[in-house]
């Protein structure tokens, strides 16, 4: 496993103004040092999320894939860019993620593994029928890995620069890739903006 991958703790910032695409970087705890760049495309019917070791994009790490066009409850192939080898699947609840923000991570052989899930069911539906919510009260998700906690996503909204900060502390037997969960924040992070 590459060094840049082995901490706990990775801030993600996307500019919310870019022109025709969303940009994507996860920096170290102390956000300074670049580790994943993503550049989303817009106007995509399928998404597909290349995650790579630079701004040049020199080196491709992982792609995060859609399977269909449109699909309420979407599963994503997370696959090693360098290997092909696919490393997981995340899977959109669709009808629980009405109310509140839910996924289920699945192994390459889409085999259960855990979820990621939106903190609260009230804060939730607050953040959906209150415009200002969102900055009151940023999305925070907490990630479980065979029902144990192995991660939170936690969101800093400002209006020129979304952050969430990804903490892997919790999961000190390293059960979720770091890179697999850093690929999960970035998808969360691009999927569940589209909703503000």
């Amino acid at each position: 496993m590459h060094d840049a991958f082995a901490a706990d703790q990775y801030l993600i910032r996307q500019q919310v103004f870019t022109f025709l695409h969303r940009k994507f970087h996860v920096y170290d705890a102390a956000g300074q040092n670049l580790v994943l760049f993503c550049r989303m495309k817009g106007f995509k019917l399928k998404e597909d999320l290349r995650l790579f070791a630079d701004e040049n994009e020199s080196q491709e790490l992982v792609r995060i894939q859609a399977r269909s066009v449109i699909d309420f409850s979407a599963a994503y192939d997370v696959v090693d860019a360098r290997s092909e080898r696919r490393l997981g699947v995340l899977r959109r609840k669709g009808w629980s993620s009405i109310v509140r923000d839910s996924w289920e991570i699945l192994d390459a052989d889409e085999r259960p593994l855990g979820t990621i899930q939106e903190d609260s069911t009230i804060k939730a539906l607050v953040r959906r029928f209150v415009d200002a919510a969102s900055f009151l009260m940023p999305q925070a998700f907490h990630v479980e890995i065979g029902g144990a906690p192995a991660a939170t996503f936690k969101q800093n909204f400002n209006p020129f620069v979304r952050k969430l900060a990804v903490d892997f502390s919790a999961d000190s037997q390293r059960r979720l890739d770091r890179l697999f969960g850093l690929a999960a924040g970035i998808l969360v992070m691009a999927i569940e903006g589209k909703q503000e």
